[in-house]
């Protein structure tokens, strides 16, 4: 709640941003690329140096900390891991005390001898205190990114074809179309899905979302869910 009020307030402030200039632009920039060095070797220093006394960081996971907490679960990198983070993209605009920023981080980790990859989008708010511009506000996201699909075979596809209802008045309809799937719910438009593994479909560009199927004991397609964020929407096979 307090994050959101405090985004409502310097918000209203900024209704008017303007672009600030192309060397306040790369100021920023370097200080916010510095930042995100800082996070591998666990450099307390250079946060605590920009964090405003009240500021908020809210994490990828949705946590949110004050300044303390946050400085405090800063540590290095595990034996066995490395990485670093790189802004991709950058903008910032600037309003009186108040700069604004969005920018993008791609991620390259070394994880015990393993390449992986993430993205994130951070929106931050700065604020010019006694002359020193200080973070007061730090929100990353992670950004999903569509995950490999697998083939499976015709009769495996024919498996889930079928007419399933999550109430009275909400039916779905799968087909199959050749070497894939289509899903339909009635008054919209038909989708293709991608198989993640066998029982877990996803459609691009929906990629919060899975639909997992359920089997009875004969290994028959009973219905599916569709889960977002550890929710579900249950489907019955009706035909």
């Amino acid at each position: 709640m307090f994050t959101l009020i405090l985004l409502a307030v310097l918000f209203a402030q900024t209704a008017n941003p303007i672009a600030p200039s192309a060397d306040l632009v790369q100021e920023f920039r370097q200080r916010d690329q510095a930042l995100l060095d800082a996070f591998a070797p666990g450099d307390v220093k250079v946060w605590d140096a920009a964090l405003a006394a009240d500021a908020v960081y809210v994490d990828e996971n949705g946590t949110v900390m004050n300044r303390a907490d946050f400085l405090k679960q800063l540590m290095p990198l595990p034996a066995g891991v490395s990485g670093t983070i790189a802004i991709s993209a950058y903008s910032a605009h600037e309003t009186g005390d108040v700069v604004t920023v969005i920018h993008t981080d791609d991620e390259d980790e070394f994880y015990h001898g393993q390449h992986l990859k993430a993205q994130y989008l951070t929106t931050e708010i700065w604020r010019r205190e006694d002359g020193a511009w200080k973070l007061l506000l730090v929100h990353a996201n992670s950004v999903l990114k569509e995950p490999k699909s697998v083939d499976l075979s015709m009769d495996a596809l024919d498996a889930y074809a079928g007419r399933y209802s999550a109430g009275p008045d909400l039916a779905y309809t799968i087909r199959r179309e050749g070497d894939h799937l289509v899903g339909e719910r009635e008054g919209r438009s038909a989708t293709a899905l991608k198989a993640e593994v066998r029982d877990v479909f996803f459609v691009s560009g929906q990629l919060r979302t899975r639909k997992i199927f359920e089997r009875d004991h004969s290994g028959s397609v009973t219905g599916f869910v569709d889960r977002r964020e550890g929710s579900d929407l249950v489907w019955k096979r009706v035909l």
